[in-house]
């Protein structure tokens, strides 16, 4: 249910908006095969062991990552330099995907938060 939710909230919005978060939902799910597809705070998200560990959504003028963790973004400090983060989301051009070497280090931050609080 979920997946279509997700592409039902992609087919509604605009290019290249549409395919620059369809380039980020492929890239999270790459690095994290296992996750749940899902829709969390109103947003495309992953969900994995039952917690959320990645969503995207589209605003007006830009995109934003969503790391559901206020720990992920300040552990890449300078990296992140060239983007806008603020305290719960990566925001970027509507028209530049993030790096996907980018999103595999945010997905893997969170994922050994998550990993972390299950033990």
């Amino acid at each position: 249910m979920s997946m279509n939710e997700i592409d039902a909230y992609l087919a509604v919005i605009e290019e290249p908006k549409r395919s620059t978060l369809a380039a980020l939902r492929r890239d999270i799910a790459s690095v994290i095969p296992d996750a749940q597809e899902c829709i969390s705070y109103g947003y495309p998200a992953f969900r994995w062991r039952g917690k959320v560990i990645a969503g995207f959504g589209a605003f007006k003028g830009h995109l934003s990552y969503f790391p559901h963790s206020g720990s992920v973004l300040t552990s890449l400090g300078d990296e992140l330099a060239s983007f806008s983060p603020s305290n719960g989301a990566l925001r970027f051009a509507v028209d530049a995907p993030l790096p996907r070497q980018l999103v595999e280090q945010l997905v893997r931050i969170r994922l050994d938060q998550a990993s972390v609080n299950d033990a």
